[in-house]
């Protein structure tokens, strides 16, 4: 994988299942993180805020359904992924959990590959997506197609790796880029730039919109934030 490798948090209080998943996820090159129950899962999901979190359907304190209905209402995982692990086969319970807001569902007993092959596809489906996806932040809308920038109804022209700077950062506010991750999307493994191209960069978008949107993480990186 390029850039930082994508979190995902399981959820399951059967010890072996979280095994079995955790390794053969970690295999992919995923972040992996674990939680044995609902309560668990929701704390760690809101310490990590990862790219996807696997439920368990049937779990302890809170189901996989109730974690994901708590989660989906907070505005910084409406776009989380969310897999459910369910031993019921019947379609009322899939259809029940689509309808709640998860993304796609695997029936136990669980086969391996086909777990993985769904996670890599959502994926694959979510970065296809957000290549053409318009960004609308209060007064400020990017569009990637047009390669637009729009604040208080007026149009900011930024060079080509401003935009893609800008469009990165905005695609997931409140998280932190790391500057290796930020040179892998937006110049490419291929290109040699230094930390400085990056700070120049970020200096004339904050100039170009006139609005401090951009937060530094003092050696980290930076994160988009209005």
């Amino acid at each position: 994988m390029e850039g930082k490798p994508k979190q995902i948090l399981i959820a399951d209080d059967e010890p072996d299942i979280l095994e079995i998943v955790s390794y053969n996820l970690g295999k992919e090159g995923y972040e992996i993180y674990t939680a044995k129950d609902g309560n668990e899962a929701i704390e760690r999901a809101k310490q990590l805020n990862p790219d996807l979190i696997i439920l368990d359907i049937m779990m302890p304190k809170k189901t996989g359904v109730e974690v994901c209905q708590i989660l989906r209402s907070q505005p910084q995982f409406q776009d989380t992924l969310i897999i459910f692990l369910t031993a019921m086969s019947d379609e009322a319970s899939q259809i029940k959990g689509l309808e709640t807001g998860a993304d796609d569902y695997v029936n136990k007993p669980i086969s391996p590959k086909v777990l993985v092959s769904r996670v890599n596809a959502l994926f694959r489906r979510v970065n296809s997506k957000e290549v053409g996806k318009s960004i609308h932040i209060g007064n400020l809308t990017i569009d990637p197609v047009k390669f637009l920038v729009v604040i208080d109804q007026k149009e900011v022209i930024l060079a080509k790796k401003e935009f893609e700077l800008l469009h990165l950062l905005a695609s997931r506010p409140g998280r932190v880029f790391l500057r290796n991750e930020i040179l892998s999307q937006v110049w490419g493994n291929d290109v040699i730039v230094g930390d400085r191209t990056i700070d120049v960069h970020i200096r004339k978008v904050r100039q170009k919109l006139g609005i401090d949107c951009i937060t530094t993480v003092k050696g980290v990186g930076y994160k988009f934030d209005m």
